[in-house]
């Protein structure tokens, strides 16, 4: 009875309550617009932090070496090739701590699959990638090996559990030894091994202590804070745009940690220095399988998803294509580059 005598009331009422109602949602657009530019923000800084701390802890650590009369191959192997694959570390660990499971599994994919298309196409774009027989005959199948197993860990009962990342560090382990075993054998025998890794190595100035121990610790914050930077910005961002954690971590995460390597692999290659491109890119990519999640999934069990697994196993096809394309003439050339390049634009568009 009230609404059929007060129906220009209601009217202006309901007019009103559908402005107010608009008006908020405007207010929540804003908002959420707001803490979008702020996880984003928090995002850049956390970047900076991870690659800025992990090049002072790598200093510190390596200066320390050093001082003790420890051989620069052996710094270089250890300490200098792990550098590239702190920021991972920092974020894979940090994820899986705080229950972001899949952003720690594809930020290492996400990683791996950039190192290998993106860095060593780019490369080849400004001149032909050779490859070391070594690197052709030993590294590149351990690297497509270490692959498979995490598709099979993470298959069985879809988790990376501890006694997993355990197994994967005592091959990491292994791996290590085997590789600075060979170095020392190929310098016995006159042969010229010499890494990137190693020449930085030996290139490192002994600091004073004091200023060792600053950059160790400095460092070591600036990458604890960084991985939560990084953590926190990619989740917050994902959720806001609606978004999975896989997609952002295997495309703005994954080009995050990896920007160290295609800055310094694109520098060498304009100037005609690429002979260890590929081989860096291998040995980091081993590294974050076994060293990164190893570590991670030691700490706290890490969840699969069916999507984490399709993004392991197309890793592991395009290692097989790269193989490939690098055992037909022992390079890879400006064609075959363009072909990486253009098959991670479509896996990124899928």
């Amino acid at each position: 009875f009230f609404m059929r005598q007060n129906a220009f009331f209601t009217d202006y009422m309901t007019a009103g309550i559908m402005s107010c109602i608009r008006h908020c949602n405007h207010i929540k657009k804003g908002d959420k617009n707001m803490e979008i530019l702020k996880s984003a923000a928090i995002l850049v800084i956390g970047f900076v932090l991870l690659i800025k701390g992990a090049d002072f802890f790598v200093e510190g650590s390596s200066s320390v070496a050093k001082k003790f009369n420890v051989p620069s191959l052996i710094i270089g192997m250890t300490i200098v090739a792990m550098g590239t694959s702190l920021p991972e570390l920092a974020v894979s660990v940090t994820a899986s701590i705080t229950g972001n499971n899949t952003l720690a599994v594809s930020n290492v994919s996400g990683s791996n699959i950039f190192n290998l298309m993106v860095v060593c196409g780019a490369c080849a774009l400004f001149a032909p990638l050779t490859i070391e027989k070594n690197t052709l005959m030993k590294e590149f199948p351990f690297s497509i090996v270490c692959a498979g197993l995490l598709v099979v860990f993470g298959f069985i009962g879809m988790k990376l559990g501890r006694v997993d990342g355990i197994i994967f560090l005592v091959i990491f382990v292994a791996y290590l030894h085997w590789m600075i075993y060979s170095a020392k054998k190929a310098r016995s025998e006159g042969d010229k091994f010499e890494t990137e890794e190693e020449e930085m190595a030996e290139e490192i100035k002994i600091l004073p202590m004091w200023k060792c121990l600053l950059y160790i610790v400095g460092g070591m914050i600036a990458i604890k804070f960084g991985g939560d930077f990084v953590v926190n910005g990619a989740s917050s961002i994902a959720a806001g745009f609606g978004l999975s954690q896989t997609l952002i971590g295997l495309t703005i995460v994954a080009l995050g940690t990896s920007l160290p390597e295609l800055v310094t692999s694109i520098v060498a290659a304009r100037k005609d220095e690429v002979d260890m491109a590929l081989g860096n890119v291998i040995g980091s990519n081993i590294f974050n399988i076994l060293l990164v999640l190893g570590v991670a999934a030691a700490i706290s069990p890490i969840t699969f998803s069916m999507q984490n697994i399709i993004d392991i196993i197309v890793l592991v096809i395009m290692s097989i294509l790269v193989l490939i394309f690098a055992a037909t003439k022992k390079t890879i050339n400006r064609t075959e580059g363009i072909i990486m390049l253009v098959l991670y634009a479509g896996y990124v568009v899928y």
